[in-house]
């Protein structure tokens, strides 16, 4: 028996996606910019999937959804193409941000820009009034998750965007809603941002494929050149079936909201329950602020994260230390340290994470084989 406790990093992929995807390929191999027949073909299902996603993120038009590789290139594009594109040249992010932000703005500061990275607290939570007092009117662009990838808090993005509307109105607010979006629906009008990220593997849609919403007037400028394609935002052959796959998994997540946090949710609480009884010195990270339902970060001081992960492992539980990005890097997660944790608190930390595929009792269950492998390690040699 293997136990999946890695969601976070990829969740399974829904039969709806893989229903989706097949059928795309299947209807032959058109180039979605060509002008004949099986090309319009390949155009009309991704035009089809763009107003799809388009309604369900909250989107006025269809063009303000951009089609990429994935989270990663769609934040990437977020802060390097707002900033290029904006005249202000001080870009905020907060240091708990993913590499994927966290990176292309620490490069372009190496092209003149201002980088300024507001902290959270000890729970990992953004303060607004730490945002507010970042910005002013020489800020181009604002980055702030909706939910952080390690440990799951859910960010006041609706409080952080009044307060950066107020203080910066000219400046561009980009949020990555990678795992937000599995926990609870994301609507950009409500949140008020003008770039939102989601990637598709991370809500049961197919790897390499991920959406940028891109507000009406944004300057955007591309990272790639050479080709017209998303409005020359982002050129290259569209991956048609890849879109496909990712739409039917956006609706299938959408539509399943209710029972994932009933389920799944309180599989995680089951889950977190067993541990804390077992171990009653295990600490359960942010446990007293909001976080999405899936997520489950603990710190179980004693033992050694990679250790245990090696262990896990080998029994078939399969969980991680923090974001797949930060897996097999010797240094502690920025996020942890960013949160005030020691080396030694951080290097105690793992990650466990539930998906829409959880089912009753998986909670308990997973529980029992982290403890069964967890009292082994303890064991005197």
């Amino acid at each position: 028996m293997t136990i999946y406790l890695d969601h976070a990093a990829t969740t399974s992929i829904r039969p709806e996606a893989v229903d989706a995807t097949s059928a795309a390929i299947a209807t032959g191999n058109g180039n979605a910019s060509g002008a004949h027949r099986v090309a319009r073909s390949a155009k009309n299902l991704l035009e089809d999937a763009r107003e799809r996603a388009a309604a369900i993120v909250g989107a006025s038009r269809p063009d303000e959804i951009v089609f990429t590789s994935g989270g990663t290139e769609s934040d990437n594009l977020a802060i390097v193409g707002a900033s290029l594109g904006a005249a202000r040249t001080t870009i905020v992010v907060s240091s708990i941000e993913h590499k994927a932000v966290l990176e292309p703005a620490r490069g372009l500061a190496r092209f003149g820009r201002s980088v300024i990275e507001v902290p959270c607290d000890t729970h990992g939570v953004v303060d607004p009034v730490a945002v507010r007092r970042a910005v002013g009117p020489d800020t181009g662009v604002v980055s702030v998750m909706a939910a952080n990838n390690e440990v799951g808090v859910i960010q006041p993005i609706g409080a952080i965007v009044r307060a950066v509307r107020e203080k910066a109105p000219g400046a561009v607010i980009h949020t990555d809603a990678v795992q937000a979006f599995v926990g609870g629906s994301i609507d950009v009008v409500d949140l008020d941002v003008d770039l939102l990220t989601l990637a598709a593997h991370k809500f049961g849609g197919p790897k390499g494929v991920g959406l940028l919403y891109v507000r009406t007037g944004v300057d955007l400028e591309p990272l790639i050149t050479g080709g017209g394609q998303e409005a020359g935002r982002r050129p290259g052959t569209s991956n048609v079936a890849g879109v496909a796959g990712m739409i039917a998994a956006m609706e299938a997540a959408d539509a399943d909201r209710d029972r994932f946090a009933v389920i799944v949710g309180g599989e995680r609480d089951s889950f977190e329950a067993a541990i804390t009884q077992r171990y009653p010195d295990a600490v359960v990270t942010a446990r007293r602020v909001p976080r999405l339902p899936h997520f489950s970060h603990l710190r179980l001081p004693g033992v050694r994260a990679e250790s245990l992960l090696i262990r896990l492992d080998a029994h078939g539980v399969y969980a991680a230390a923090g974001s797949a990005c930060q897996s097999g890097a010797v240094e502690p997660s920025h996020v942890l340290t960013a949160m005030g944790m020691s080396d030694t608190e951080a290097r105690s930390c793992l990650r466990f994470t539930m998906g829409w595929d959880t089912g009753p009792g998986d909670g308990e269950r997973s529980a029992a084989a982290v403890g069964a492998v967890v009292d082994a390690m303890m064991e005197p040699a």
